[in-house]
């Protein structure tokens, strides 16, 4: 008997791997923290599968989301990347993934990004009870704080509803439904 998961997994094993082993598990590593966060506004507009099946190449061209390296790109570093067909080639979107970067080491000066984040949530993640797909929202209160905690610190593509992906996919609330495997494994 398959697993039963989440109503928005398809067939994509890669989808499927990321449903079961990332998404909704809380995440407090900085560096990876801040990888979802661009991520997840480079999806802005598109489905998740996109960016998901471009994530390893944006791991290569963006020196594995290692902030310190993307907040000093340069012209010619940001042409290469608006030049590659591995990732989405948006100009606001490759110039957002700089300008976080820049954003998130005036964070870190002061404090862990981790704490900066989950700060949203208290410190530790919301674990909703949805029956279906239909019940979960696209955004609440906390992404909407969060969202605009962040553009008040210069932070890019951190509306609200990219706001509450990010709270989903960093684990910062789980929306596993009811029914899915991984809730009733007790996740």
């Amino acid at each position: 008997m398959p697993k039963k998961r989440c109503g928005w997994v398809s067939d994509d094993p890669l989808y499927i791997e990321y449903h079961d082993t990332e998404w909704g598990r809380p995440e407090y590593d900085d560096q990876k923290l801040f990888e979802m966060l661009c991520l997840e506004g480079a999806q802005a507009g598109l489905s998740w599968i996109t960016v998901l099946k471009k994530r390893e190449h944006y791991r290569e061209v963006f020196d594995n989301f290692d902030p310190h390296k993307i907040a000093q790109y340069e012209d010619k570093k940001r042409e290469q990347l608006l030049n590659d067909a591995g990732i989405i080639r948006n100009k606001l979107k490759v110039n957002a993934f700089i300008v976080n970067a820049q954003r998130y080491l005036e964070i870190t000066q002061t404090q862990r990004f981790k704490d900066y984040v989950w700060q949203f949530v208290g410190g530790k993640p919301i674990k909703n009870h949805w029956k279906s797909l239909k019940e979960v929202p696209v955004t609440t209160p906390e992404s909407d704080a969060m969202a605009k905690r962040l553009k008040k610190d210069g932070f890019k593509f951190v509306g609200s509803t990219i706001c509450y992906a990010y709270m989903q996919a960093t684990g910062m609330v789980n929306d596993h439904v009811q029914g899915c495997f991984l809730r009733q494994d007790g996740l």
